[in-house]
């Protein structure tokens, strides 16, 4: 069963100008990444401005992009809805239509107990027979999925591929470790007052979930590359170090609202972001131009 591993980029969400989903954008998009050595996609992560998309909107995307990716590049669908019965549909919904992998998180808002979320995870997982991970980010749904329930959904489920961890704690990254080895891949955020990613790497993870490999795919795929050398570990550190102010200012506002200013500077299709997130501009904007020109993303990545 196919396991995440190395850079796994989440996406934003592209729009038209009049608003609504650029379908040719998301192909673009996949061959970009797809040339470019991103391992695999996010779709309708937190990047992709989710929450700000209708249930039809969700399910269209999932139609026509699983479609698009077949044979390109792996994408996994994020798709936590508010409650138990519409995750799960839509988790089916995903699997019918042909999906690579699925990516769960805690509901957001609902602040629940864990032994609700392990009740979840465990519903939803066991719903469909596809490659599933979980997304754990307290930072933005309030709770953190602990050690002892990656732990469980190991146990049981063994379509459980991956665990994108979000969280300052890298106590947390050893136990899930040292609980679930190589039975699921352990990958990271690239949030850089987290700074996890050398850590991750360092224990033995896989690799990373990001959202810098929008704007840097290449240099994350290196980064994110799980360590097996010495020249690997060096690799790896140097170019982290060099690109870690980028990652600084992709994180200035939630997400994706740098991102896709920085997108839109390169030329990749993105569009504004979906109110009430802003669109960047004034002063922030014109910080981000002179970070990608001092740095050589625009020289690089710039499609014409």
């Amino acid at each position: 069963m196919y396991k995440p591993a190395g850079s796994w980029v989440a996406i934003p969400t592209p729009f038209n100008e009049t608003g609504t989903i650029d379908y040719e954008g998301f192909r673009t998009l996949l061959e970009f990444h797809a040339k470019h050595g991103t391992s695999t996609l996010l779709v309708m992560g937190s990047a992709g401005e989710v929450t700000l998309l209708s249930s039809e909107e969700r399910h269209e995307i999932v139609r026509k992009v699983s479609k698009m990716a077949k044979g390109l590049i792996p994408v996994f669908f994020g798709a936590t809805f508010p409650t138990t019965a519409e995750t799960v549909n839509f988790c089916k919904f995903c699997e019918a239509e042909g999906a690579d992998g699925l990516i769960l998180s805690v509901p957001p808002y609902l602040l629940p107990p864990q032994e609700a979320v392990l009740k979840h995870m465990l519903t939803c997982m066991k719903s469909v027979s596809i490659p599933v991970g979980v997304y754990n980010n307290p930072s933005r749904v309030g709770v953190n999925i602990e050690p002892d329930t990656i732990e469980i959904l190991a146990d049981e489920c063994p379509n459980f591929v991956a665990d994108k961890e979000a969280m300052p704690h890298v106590s947390q990254l050893v136990e899930v470790r040292r609980r679930v080895g190589e039975r699921v891949h352990i990958l990271c955020c690239d949030y850089p007052k987290y700074s996890i990613v050398l850590p991750t790497l360092a224990l033995g993870g896989h690799g990373t979930a990001n959202i810098g490999g929008n704007i840097i795919p290449e240099e994350m795929a290196e980064i994110s590359k799980p360590w097996d050398s010495i020249e690997q570990i060096e690799k790896c550190r140097n170019l982290y170090l060099k690109y870690y102010p980028l990652l600084q200012v992709l994180y200035w506002l939630s997400n994706p609202i740098v991102v896709k200013a920085a997108m839109n500077l390169l030329g990749l299709p993105a569009g504004k972001p979906r109110r009430p997130y802003p669109e960047l501009g004034g002063e922030k904007l014109e910080q981000l131009k002179v970070i990608l020109s001092e740095l050589g993303v625009i020289e690089k990545y710039r499609l014409d």
